[in-house]
């Protein structure tokens, strides 16, 4: 069935705890996935919180990606939402798992905007 976009939800479990805790390595390994995945970046923005964790968004063209990240439980949740057929996800996602080295990774894939096509 057709759809106007696809959203990813991906679960990473077992991650370095301190590398979620710092900013700099979560923005670095997300703008890497994004790049990687052919997505066309228009801006991103990050945050610390105190005393842990990481939130970020990437708006891309395409629409965006985001994180949330507790390193307190070594766990991460990012979402990819996309339109089009333009960008290779698959292709960011071996890059982006290289990078965070989770124990355990979990995807789900929704279809957005079915009942625009079903009329």
């Amino acid at each position: 069935m057709e759809a106007l976009g696809k959203q990813i939800l991906i679960e990473l479990y077992g991650c370095d705890a301190e590398q979620l805790k710092k900013v700099e390595e979560v923005e670095a390994a997300m703008l890497a996935f994004a790049r990687e995945s052919r997505a066309t970046i228009i801006s991103s923005h990050f945050h610390q919180f105190n005393p842990v964790g990481v939130s970020g968004v990437i708006l891309i063209k395409e629409s965006h990606f985001t994180i949330h990240t507790w390193p307190e439980y070594q766990y991460a949740a990012v979402d990819v939402f996309t339109c089009g057929d333009e960008m290779d996800l698959e292709r960011g996602l071996v890059l982006f798992k290289e990078i965070l080295q989770p124990a355990t990774v979990e995807l789900k894939e929704v279809a957005r905007g079915k009942m625009v096509f079903s009329k």
